[in-house]
């Protein structure tokens, strides 16, 4: 009998298949001592050299892979690395005798405990911890590292929750779709899904019940799991598979008001993505790629060489490049601090700057110098900007080297209700609606509980949308969205109803965004988001935008 399970859905899409189940964790090793005989300092040497194999898989994936999971593995690849972790292993092994494996365990349990102790972003680094640990463990005992089945047929994956080395290595031609138990609308499994094309289902209660085999049809749109679905219903997901759109370089309403439509990328790789799918430029160029999993900053020769290669690809176009956003669940060793008693209200992205100012300068010298060596049209951006008096002095540090074009990321729910002030200050914004959502919902982005809340369709964070747009318009500056929500053809009417005048998403939602937006007027546009705003709940706004859409329903969105 059919019966149906709910959750948030991530990844549009409607896929149907059999059941595959995430494999048990890598066991907790026992708790024994080093046998008689047995060097300590040669037991203590094996961790290093495992922790040195994983992070060398890791970083092999990441040079493998494209877009945001670049940045996903590089990061993991960094965690292995956690000079915290592997000081406090070798010691319980020199000090206590304690065997590696089981050294490894304690250590990476006490730093998960810590981190999840901090509270908000720090916390959701917790469960990176246990993954890498698994997979040290994993190299030391001669297991199998924990990982996605590899099956010879197509099939649904289901877990409690995916690994971002996991979800970032995922081959969308064999998982049809992803359903599990944890993560949010903006988890590393949402966002990561959504670039892949693979449909997801997120916070799904009774996830977990799903069993091997078993055939279950996914609608990664309604965020549904279908149990035991019919015949028909099978069919009908198979024959409506969704055809990747193509996009022909400049995006409008229906009566031909322009709205750009950019992409997000990460890295070289991505940036060639984007250009293939026919991106107008890119409206946020992530550059931690070149800071993360290291212990020093990179120099500015070698930041300046990684910008060219972004760069190079989009000459005459718009590139619009992030200073370095560190912190939250990004931390670095070298400008962030690993006390903060609450890291994603702490020092993040431009803040970090007033500790460490030669970083933000040398990574603008390094912009500056690329910016001059290659024909792309550079803006720069500050991430984490909460007061005018931040987007003056940052404005300021651009013009210093010749960077004509500064704004600033509003993510800080203050930032855009003093719009008005801030770009009077800088010459563009980008909302990052992310952040933006989890700040002014407080509501943990990666937190299963709170999945209802993490939505960029709450009217709440429709209205600072709305506040940002006002406050751009007022000095004639334009405000875009790098966010996710940028990715939903059915919210990208009421974004650019809102005033947004730029759209930055993953190069795969380029064609349906750009479908969607050429068959609505910018009245309409306009009609739809004050519908959005005046509704009572995320899930009526949605539904009240697409009742009155049903462009969406023709192209199967």
């Amino acid at each position: 009998m059919t019966s149906t399970l709910h959750g948030a859905g991530v990844s549009p899409g409607l896929r149907s298949g059999a059941v595959a189940t995430m494999p048990p964790p890598v066991p907790e090793p026992t708790r024994t001592t080093l046998g008689p005989g047995t060097a300590a300092d040669d037991a203590a040497a094996s961790i290093t050299e495992a922790v040195h194999a994983v992070q060398a898989d890791l970083s092999a994936r990441a040079a493998r892979a494209t877009g945001t999971a670049v940045e996903v593995l590089t990061m993991t690849a960094a965690m292995a690395a956690d000079p915290t972790l592997l000081k406090e292993a070798a010691r319980k092994v020199r000090e206590e005798l304690t065997v590696p494996a089981r050294a490894v365990w304690e250590a990476a349990d006490d730093l998960a405990r810590r981190l999840e102790s901090l509270g908000g972003v720090m916390a959701e680094r917790a469960d990176d911890v246990r993954d890498v640990r698994e997979r040290i463990v994993a190299a030391l005992t001669g297991q199998q590292p924990p990982g996605v089945p590899d099956l010879e047929q197509p099939f649904v994956l289901v877990a409690a929750d995916l690994a971002p080395a996991d979800t970032a290595t995922l081959d969308p031609a064999r998982v049809l779709a992803i359903v599990t138990s944890g993560g949010g609308p903006t988890s590393h499994t949402a966002i990561l899904a959504r670039s892949l094309g693979i449909p997801a289902v997120v916070a799904v209660r009774g996830a977990l019940d799903l069993v091997d085999g078993e055939v279950v049809l996914v609608d990664g749109r309604e965020g549904t799991v279908e149990r035991t679905p019919s015949a028909e219903a099978v069919a009908r997901a198979q024959s409506g598979s969704h055809v990747e759109r193509s996009f022909d370089g400049r995006g409008r309403t229906a009566d031909g008001v322009r709205v750009q439509l950019l992409a997000n990328v990460a890295d070289p790789a991505a940036a060639a993505a984007a250009v293939a799918a026919g991106a107008e430029g890119v409206g946020l160029f992530r550059t931690e790629f070149c800071f993360l999993g290291r212990t020093d900053e990179p120099g500015v020769a070698e930041q300046v060489t990684a910008y060219r290669a972004v760069l190079a690809a989009f000459p005459g176009r718009k590139v619009v490049v992030r200073t370095l956003d560190a912190g939250a669940d990004k931390p670095l060793p070298y400008v962030t601090a690993d006390d903060e008693p609450n890291p994603a209200l702490g020092v993040r992205g431009l803040r970090t700057a007033v500790r460490h100012p030669g970083v933000l300068g040398r990574q603008l010298d390094a912009i500056a110098r690329a910016s001059a060596a290659e024909d792309a049209e550079v803006w720069v951006m500050a991430p984490m900007v909460a007061t005018p008096d931040e987007a003056r002095d940052f404005a300021a540090a651009c013009r210093e080297r010749g960077l004509a074009t500064s704004g600033v990321m509003i993510e800080v729910p203050a930032a855009a209700l003093q719009s008005r002030w801030v770009l009077a200050q800088v010459d563009f914004a980008s909302i990052g609606t992310n952040d933006l959502t989890q700040y002014a919902m407080a509501a943990d982005r990666e937190a299963a509980d709170l999945a209802a809340l993490s939505t960029p369709w709450q009217p709440a964070v429709l209205s600072l949308v709305g506040s940002a747009c006002a406050g751009g318009a007022e000095h004639g500056r334009p405000v875009g969205v790098c966010g996710e929500a940028a990715s939903d053809p059915s919210l990208a009417p009421v974004l650019v109803g809102l005033g947004v005048t730029s759209l930055s998403m993953a190069p795969r939602a380029l064609g349906d965004v750009a479908a969607v937006l050429a068959a609505t007027s910018s009245d309409l546009c306009t009609e739809l988001a004050q519908i959005a705003v005046a509704s009572p709940t995320a899930a009526a706004a949605r539904a009240a935008v697409r009742a009155r859409l049903p462009v969406l329903e023709e192209l199967g969105l």
